[in-house]
């Protein structure tokens, strides 16, 4: 079995929730999608994260969905589950599910309703006495999207008093200078836990420079972020921020605020991986304006890559 530690490195792509035409979970979707990206080289998949979808499904459909991507990857490679919940009933009982489902970890963001160091120290203590011992788990430091700052002292009383934290998901923006501050500690005798960027892999290069492991965000063209890590971990620094120049234009338009999903989406679907761009309600739809940009930069990154091979 796959196993989820402080260890982990590389790319954790962040996979969508396919849904048909009619805002049903598109399971064959599913399918096609996880094959999609293994067969690029992930290094392990999150699902259920806050871009996919997951406070949009039934508690059955997140656990028939969850299931369904276990099957497909067959312990080829880590899967995390995104378990936030307003309680810790519900995340305790999503997260008994799927760890005894097959996953290998989860990931809770902390929510909006805390304001001071003590509470989120405090709610990520009740978090592991809620998940057990033996589930490992990711915090998910968000602040664009939970205003609620993690800052570095924190994450280091967290990570020091609970060995069940493995993983920060780091999406602080700015936020190369608590990479480096969490490095720097570590470097010092604090114990080390994995650092995987969110983003949409904007960062990447600058991120990876400062000390993190690898990415956990989602990009409509995953190989970018795969091929990135690959090159920085063997020593090929600047051709891996090369391979991402080549990317960038798409990365930098996926990545507006509001619409980021649904550009996802609809690349994922124009490239045969999805079958419909669908966001199930409530989510915004792209103009036409919208798509004619998206049409553009995708033909335009097709040539690129056609002239490189």
């Amino acid at each position: 079995m796959t196993e989820f530690t402080e260890a982990a490195r590389g790319v954790y792509v962040i996979a969508p929730t396919p849904f048909t035409k009619d805002g049903a979970v598109d399971m064959e979707s599913t399918d096609r999608m996880v094959d999609f990206f293994l067969e690029r080289g992930a290094d392990g998949l999150t699902v259920l994260g806050m871009m996919g979808e997951a406070p949009k499904l039934t508690l059955e459909e997140s656990r028939a969905f969850v299931q369904r991507i276990l099957e497909r990857v067959k312990e080829r490679v880590p899967v995390i589950v995104g378990v936030s919940a307003p309680g810790f009933a519900q995340m305790g009982a999503l997260s008994e599910m799927v760890m005894g489902d097959g996953a290998t970890g989860v990931m809770v963001a902390p929510p909006s309703s805390l304001r001071s160091d003590d509470q989120i120290l405090g709610y990520y203590r009740q978090v592991a006495e809620t998940l057990g011992d033996a589930t490992p788990f990711v915090l998910q430091d968000f602040p664009l999207v939970t205003n609620v700052v993690v800052p570095v002292p924190v994450i280091l009383n967290i990570v020091k008093e609970l060995p069940s934290c493995v993983c920060l998901k780091h999406e602080d923006w700015p936020g190369l200078a608590k990479i480096a501050a969490l490095r720097a500690a570590s470097d010092g005798g604090a114990r080390r836990i994995s650092i995987l960027c969110g983003n949409g892999g904007l960062f990447l290069p600058e991120e990876l420079a400062r000390g993190a492991d690898g990415a956990m965000t989602g990009f409509a063209y995953p190989e970018m972020m795969i091929e990135v890590c690959r090159l920085h971990t063997a020593g090929e620094e600047q051709r891996a921020r090369d391979v991402f120049d080549a990317y960038l234009p798409l990365a930098r338009y996926e990545q507006q605020p509001g619409l980021g999903l649904a550009l996802r989406k609809y690349t994922l679907a124009k490239r045969g991986i999805i079958a419909e761009p669908k966001l199930r309600r409530p989510g915004p739809s792209l103009s036409a304006a919208d798509i004619a940009d998206l049409e553009s930069l995708i033909a335009r990154q097709t040539a690129r890559l056609n002239e490189i091979a």
